[in-house]
């Protein structure tokens, strides 16, 4: 299995022990860039985030150790993040 595949259906930060989504929570899908695929918890993000995006931190973006990348809501439809680049 590829690491591609073994991301998929994975919760970005979650255990690798315990890496599905779990009742309760809310979570939207990331859409290209390094963290594609994954599912982000926005159970307790705050309004700004959920409009305006977040800056996830990984060591599998552009700039490695201590990068992020970023996110944003697809439409008015924000079930889906789509990546807009990463950032230092």
């Amino acid at each position: 299995m590829d690491e591609l595949e073994f991301m998929r259906g994975r919760v970005y930060g979650a255990d690798h022990d315990d890496p599905g989504p779990r009742d309760g929570r809310s979570y939207v899908e990331l859409a290209g860039g390094p963290l594609d695929g994954l599912l982000l918890d926005v159970t307790d993000r705050g309004e700004t985030e959920l409009r305006h995006g977040v800056g996830l931190p990984t060591e599998i973006g552009r700039y490695g150790t201590g990068g992020r990348a970023v996110y944003v809501p697809r439409g008015t439809d924000a079930r889906v993040y789509d990546w807009r680049g990463d950032v230092p």
